[in-house]
């Protein structure tokens, strides 16, 4: 693809760099809600949602507003108990971020009178505080200097040095911190860091990207930006199936309800069965959802209330129908209790 030759590098001219920058993400920097604030408690709210989560997904389906309806300071999350922190954290997933963000407000209130420090090291002493979420308070909050590597970011100056190492191996984890730091802007590190970001989900997007009318792009060495960056050989998807029942009887369905230490804590399920046991009853419905290196086929059979398999195991209850919306679901068991209660056809 054809895009403007680099006259200079980033670290050649790092005050032309961050005038470039900042004089663009002034003109068309997005309209976010945590950047109209700098309150830290709303910032950590979406950072940690924003982990593993797309910005349309969070924003689109108000799972950052209706978090902090709920939620709206350190106090009131701290003193939050199980059950309606992840009833709000629903539909996002991987629900462990939402008890440490409770942990982190918890050692908020216990160890700084429920002010988030302003001392870096402070930061990271929180739980669940890494590099990034310390840098991102310190910066978007505090308007302070730190850096800051997130996929965006990391896409940015891959390209912009032209480096083809895979990105996530120790010694490019090491210079693109190292880079972002030398690059940071001391006088404007909210608007630096955002900038930056937002370059990576605008021009320097995934695959191919803007390069024409990217302000950064007399910046750039790569010929090739569609190439970068380079990453690792990604896991193996492992296959796997599920077979759960669904018995329903005096308004009331069965559930299991997840015990501690797994990812689903005190979520309900529906039962899951031994694969040959379940597989002579009728199919209902089948559904197909990915979970970090799996790939999970759930299949939802139809279980007589009388037969052996019906008797409850450990963890499991009958739930009133009328009260599943009150209760933590998994997404694909919700979507497949949905159907199921719906009448709706099995999905391959």
């Amino acid at each position: 693809m054809l895009k403007p030759i680099a006259r200079i590098t980033p670290l050649e001219d790092p005050d032309g760099f961050r005038a470039a920058l900042r004089g663009w993400f002034q003109k068309n920097a997005r309209d976010y809600p945590w950047r109209r604030t700098s309150d830290p408690y709303a910032v950590l709210v979406s950072e940690v949602m924003l982990q593993q989560t797309q910005i349309a997904t969070v924003l689109g389906r108000g799972f950052y507003t209706r978090f902090l309806e709920r939620f709206p300071d350190v106090a009131t999350l701290a003193a939050a108990a199980d059950d309606p922190l992840l009833k709000a954290w629903e539909g996002l997933g991987y629900y462990r971020r939402a008890r440490m963000l409770r942990e982190s407000a918890r050692a908020v209130i216990g160890r700084h009178g429920g002010e988030f420090p302003r001392d870096h090291a402070a930061l990271l002493a929180l739980p669940g505080i890494g590099r990034y979420t310390a840098g991102a308070l310190f910066s978007f909050a505090f308007d302070l200097p730190a850096p800051l590597v997130d996929g965006n970011v990391a896409r940015v100056l891959t390209r912009l040095f032209d480096r083809a190492e895979p990105i996530d191996s120790t010694a490019m984890l090491k210079w693109l911190w190292n880079t972002a730091e030398q690059l940071l802007d001391h006088q404007h590190p909210r608007a630096f860091n955002s900038a930056l970001m937002e370059l990576g989900q605008t021009h320097c997007r995934p695959g191919v990207p803007d390069c024409l009318s990217c302000p950064v792009a007399t910046f750039c060495k790569t010929r090739e930006p569609a190439m970068l960056p380079v990453k690792a050989k990604r896991q193996t998807i492992e296959e796997i199936d599920e077979h759960a029942i669904f018995i329903q009887q005096r308004g009331k369905v069965l559930l299991c309800q997840q015990g501690k230490g797994g990812r689903r804590e005190g979520m309900w399920r529906l039962p899951l069965r031994d694969k040959d046991a379940a597989a002579i009853m009728p199919l209902l419905h089948r559904r197909k959802y990915g979970i970090t290196r799996y790939r999970v086929s759930l299949h939802v059979h139809e279980c007589p209330p009388r037969h052996a398999m019906a008797q409850p195991h450990a963890g499991e209850s009958w739930v009133a129908l009328d009260s599943l919306d009150e209760i933590v679901i998994p997404p694909a068991d919700r979507a497949a209790l949905t159907a199921v209660l719906g009448g709706a056809e099995e999905i391959a």
